[in-house]
């Protein structure tokens, strides 16, 4: 048996049929056209670093699960672990950044639960990825 290796155009086919979406309504929810779409999916187009994140988003994946850079399950992806460098400030100014209690809005209408958690993984990914260049740029900061 031939083995088919998974790409990022397979991926988001099995995404889409996983969650029993079809090609018209993921794109839709994408606000794309379904041809777009299919181009995306048989590497005619090329996915930008947007359209990646809001795929991701969609089916609850990380872009690197999504562009076959990484071969764990979707599952495995979704815990976002802090990195190496991370001190326990870093931890515990990101811990009380997502604990906030106040409701969240979009367009002046309360996100759902599932939207919350999407926008949480994808603001979480964000956050370290700034905190890492910072202190690249600037330098861990030295407690006198």
């Amino acid at each position: 048996m031939k083995k088919v290796e998974v790409t990022m155009p397979n991926r988001i086919r099995e995404l889409r049929k996983e969650q029993g979406l079809s090609g018209p309504k993921l794109a839709e929810m994408l606000s794309i056209t379904p041809t777009y779409l299919y181009e995306l999916e048989k590497e005619k187009k090329r996915l930008s670093a947007d359209m990646a994140s809001k795929i991701a988003g969609i089916f609850t994946v990380s872009v690197d699960y999504l562009l076959g850079v990484v071969d764990k399950n979707k599952e495995a992806t979704l815990q976002i672990e802090p990195p190496d460098w991370a001190t326990s400030k870093d931890k515990r100014d990101f811990k009380k950044m997502l604990e906030e209690d106040e409701p969240i809005m979009f367009d002046g209408v309360p996100m759902t639960d599932d939207d919350k958690e999407r926008l949480k993984r994808v603001m979480e990914a964000m956050f370290w990825d700034a905190k890492e260049r910072n202190k690249k740029t600037f330098g861990r900061k030295k407690n006198t």
